[in-house]
């Protein structure tokens, strides 16, 4: 059971984002006990990366609450995860954690690997949360033969909340931790649960993008998308790595900070500039992506023009009954997903996901219903066969479609417009220069 809902719970990843990328896997022991830590940006989605991408089964610390949801709690279960009972909580009893100490302690100890996220809740701020001691007390009372191992794990998300957007796992470099001597309430000493948890705050440092505001995380943003444009000469490549936009981000925090502190009137001058430069792409209906750097040679042009249209001709007799049918589910899901979790972006994401593992499928019934009583059965049938698959296609052709819009839309202002695209591909050009003499200025 457990293996065919990890393999629903990938589908369902690799569906909601456009690109899933792991990184450190290489380094994760393969036997013994391992505590994996990570940082929780994004409601019941963390857990999904940790559960179908980790290369061995992985068991979760989940709040209580969560095993009363009619779904949420039938998959909790499943999974083999571990109430935790917070003061938090409403009717939660906190007493019972000492239980949940012995059962995590014990399936550590027999070799087992169990999750957890030390912050005890998810967030949307610009850093991680103090710590919880949890994940330190539960390390240092797991006794067995081999030592356990803590995993530092990290998520990045380029746009959390937003369907199709793109997603990082980070592993980082696991540590060794040797057991202590418990209390009689089964505690470990107070010293030695405040340095593990300092370290371990440590480790999630350096596989997690951290800023002191918003604003910080906001202008690395913009600030990214300009240094990698320039490794992207034309619409037909792809985007860069994952990882490397992750390192370049950590690096431009490490940059933000610092010209924060010494020169505050520079930054701000640097952020109008940058601010005033994408206000102009936008205000041309262009994506940063969509500016092209090089020459626009007329053979690639043609050349990517033609492969894009090939994919949205073969793409659209699935294409174009799947946007007939799943508009209004998708619009639905969107709208009663914001409506339920109001401003609490670190859910909106999960809100999504669930809506649509409940109205999805009941759309393709519904076809396949409506299908069978117009004409008969066997079309009845057919037509909730493919009604999933018309979803994907209509899926495609949609991005497809905006892809090709946007590729349009900075080729007719090259066409007509000339000097102004020049003039944007020259500003790009000067604020990359001034960002890259900042950044050896700073030693970033």
């Amino acid at each position: 059971m457990r293996g065919g809902i990890i393999a629903l719970l990938r589908f369902i990843l690799r569906i909601f984002f456009r690109r899933v990328e792991v990184v450190g896997q290489a380094g994760i022991p393969a036997g013994g006990p391992l505590l994996v830590v990570l940082n929780h940006p994004n409601g019941l989605i963390d857990p999904l990366f940790i559960l179908c991408l980790a290369p061995r089964p992985v068991s979760f610390l989940a709040k209580a609450p969560l095993f009363k949801m009619p779904v949420v709690g039938w998959f909790a279960r499943t999974l083999d995860s571990i109430p935790v009972y917070r003061h938090q909580d409403a009717g939660s009893d906190p007493s019972k954690n000492r239980e949940m100490f012995a059962q995590v302690r014990a399936h550590l100890g027999a070799g087992g690997a169990v999750a957890i996220f030390p912050e005890g809740t998810s967030h949307s701020d610009p850093k991680l949360k103090p710590l919880r001691t949890g994940a330190a007390r539960i390390a240092l009372g797991v006794a067995s033969d081999a030592p356990l191992q803590i995993l530092p794990a990290g998520l990045f998300y380029t746009a959390k909340d937003t369907f199709r957007s793109s997603a990082l796992l980070c592993f980082g470099a696991p540590f060794a931790v040797a057991s202590a001597q418990l209390d009689g309430a089964g505690e470990p000493a107070p010293d030695a649960v405040e340095a593990l948890t300092l370290r371990i705050a440590d480790a999630l440092g350096h596989v997690t993008l951290q800023a002191d505001a918003h604003d910080a995380h906001d202008l690395v943003a913009r600030t990214e998308r300009i240094l990698a444009s320039e490794r992207r000469p034309h619409n037909a490549a792809p985007p860069p790595e994952l990882a490397d936009e992750f390192a370049l981000r950590r690096r431009l925090t490490e940059g933000y900070a610092e010209l924060s502190a010494r020169a505050p009137e520079r930054l701000e001058r640097l952020r109008r500039r940058i601010l005033h430069y994408e206000e102009r792409l936008v205000g041309a209906g262009i994506d940063p992506w969509e500016l092209p750097v090089g020459r626009l040679g007329i053979l690639r042009v043609l050349a990517a023009t033609g492969a894009l249209m090939l994919r949205f001709l073969l793409l659209l007799p699935l294409g174009v009954p799947g946007l007939v049918l799943h508009f209004l589910p998708y619009r639905l899901i969107g709208l009663l997903a914001r409506r339920a979790v109001g401003r609490n972006a670190d859910v909106l994401a999960t809100a999504k996901a669930i809506g649509a593992m409940l109205l999805l499928p009941l759309t393709w019934i519904v076809a396949g219903v409506i299908a069978g009583r117009l004409a008969g059965p066997v079309v009845g049938g057919i037509a909730l066969l493919f009604a999933p698959a018309s979803g994907y296609a209509a899926l495609r052709l949609s991005e497809l479609a905006d892809r090709a819009a946007g590729s349009a839309r900075a080729l007719l202002l090259w066409l007509v417009g000339r000097q102004k695209f020049l003039h944007l591909q020259r500003e790009r050009r000067e604020i990359r220069a001034e960002l890259i003499a900042l950044a050896d200025e700073l030693r970033v």
